[in-house]
């Protein structure tokens, strides 16, 4: 049996180094992406993402690769990578000061409404369910709700969001505040900047089923985009992914209502909410 090199650590950032040992192995394989791709049956840019820190891949592929290199621990650096949480920050507060600078934004929401549109009584019931409260759960409120900023004043930028269907049957517990909620989205779509689409449970399967997405056009024409799930996001600015993604969102455009269908529909939700009395 050949020896197993002991992993050195080098880093002590769990994602740098994890992907540090993924290049480490490699070179001592002495194989290149594309020969990892084939041999194991991913994508090698897969592989390299991972390499350069960009993602670190799902437990099924790093078990593939540890089997590979003959590295048991390779999973549990996986594990440790993927516990660590400051990269995620990182990118996050990296994506708020692109998106303060954008020129115009595109999203698409499959269960939560984006926060740019949130009341704040939305933002309060959907954080909360999230495990928040106390003075914590007041500022992720007060703080959701001054982004909302972004899109006052005349220098606003365009703002195009495609809404899952499941988001708008997903009700508050508090009737009061989904009616504000629902109204205030018919307010927003008035606006010229913004564009409201919803895409029906009619339309079928598609893409980003499970990821929402946001995608900002920079003053310098470039364009990044965002995705994010229940778990975690990452800011994604390679083009040809940016390109990807940007494929399946116009075949989302495609599908879902026009901006005056789904002003419709929304309207239709808000006569079916009961009204309760104030308390």
């Amino acid at each position: 049996m050949p020896q197993r090199r002991v992993i050195t650590g080098r880093s002590q950032e769990p994602r740098q180094r994890f992907a540090e040992e993924l290049r480490l192995l490699r070179a001592e394989k002495k194989v290149s992406l594309r020969q990892l791709g084939e041999r194991l049956g991913w994508d090698w840019s897969l592989f390299g993402k991972m390499e350069k820190g960009q993602t670190i891949g799902s437990p099924e592929v790093v078990e593939a690769l540890g089997l590979y290199y003959d590295c048991p621990l390779l999973l549990a650096l996986w594990e440790l990578a993927a516990a660590d949480k400051t990269q995620f920050k990182e990118q996050y507060q990296r994506y708020m000061t692109l998106e303060a600078e954008a020129v115009s934004l595109w999203h698409f929401a499959v269960s939560v409404l984006p926060g740019l549109l949130q009341t704040p009584g939305y933002a309060r019931e959907v954080l909360a369910a999230g495990g928040l409260k106390g003075k914590q759960l007041n500022q992720q409120v007060e703080a959701r709700d001054s982004r909302r900023d972004l899109l006052e004043g005349e220098n606003a930028p365009p703002f195009r969001t495609i809404l899952s269907e499941s988001v708008l049957r997903t009700r508050l517990r508090n009737m009061n505040e989904w009616r504000g909620q629902l109204q205030h989205l018919l307010d927003m779509s008035e606006r010229p900047d913004v564009a409201i689409q919803i895409l029906p449970f009619s339309a079928g399967p598609y893409g980003l089923d499970s990821t929402d997405v946001m995608f900002l056009r920079l003053t310098d024409g470039r364009t990044v985009a965002y995705t994010e799930n229940a778990h975690r996001g990452e800011l994604v600015t390679e083009s040809a992914d940016v390109e990807r993604l940007q494929r399946v969102y116009d075949s989302l455009r495609d599908l879902a209502l026009s901006p005056v269908e789904s002003r419709k529909f929304v309207l239709r939700m808000l006569e079916e909410v009961p009204c309760e009395p104030s308390t």
